[in-house]
């Protein structure tokens, strides 16, 4: 099972528009009504009138993890810092803290610079060009690859789901 980013948004130092902080607390709302996840509403409490939105350092953080084989462990938890404990992991600091709660076997600032590397953002590039060829264009997305599935593979469910929605599917390409 692997990962593949997706970069909803891109590097910015912009504070996030009302419209787009209105779309996204409504896209929680969305998501906590659908699969019952729990958020902590602090984040938009108004004591980050400067929340910026960019997901691109929380993908590159990502593909950092992967290379010590901790990718899953990053990826949660990135969403465990910004659903659960109210942190902007648009914030360099905020990934850096997670990287360290993974056990990421790079010193802490050496992560820093690892993460605004060219290098690094080549590699995630590598995942825009997968999911392009996937036709993933909706997050999350499941695809399978490999085996009888021809080309880069193929998208089996867009958007969440249960278990019992996506076995079916899966067996159905298997």
């Amino acid at each position: 099972m692997r990962i593949v980013l997706g970069g909803l948004a891109a590097d910015s130092d912009e504070p996030m528009a009302p419209d787009m902080r209105a779309y996204v607390q409504q896209a929680w709302d969305a998501v906590e009504a659908t699969t019952g996840a729990a958020f902590d509403r602090r984040f938009w409490d108004g004591r980050n009138p400067d929340i910026r939105r960019s997901t691109y350092p929380s993908c590159r953080a990502v593909v950092l993890a992967r290379r010590d084989g901790k990718e899953h462990a990053m990826f949660d938890a990135i969403q465990r810092a910004y659903y659960q404990e109210a942190r902007n992991p648009s914030n360099a600091d905020v990934l850096a803290d997670c990287a360290q709660t993974v056990g990421l076997e790079m010193p802490r600032e050496e992560f820093l610079q690892a993460l605004s590397a060219e290098e690094t953002q080549a590699e995630l590039e590598q995942d825009f060009t997968l999911r392009r060829e996937l036709g993933a264009n909706t997050f999350p997305s499941l695809a399978l690859s490999g085996g009888a599935i021809p080309g880069a593979g193929v998208v089996v469910h867009r958007g969440w789901g249960t278990a019992e929605q996506l076995l079916p599917q899966i067996s159905k390409h298997l």
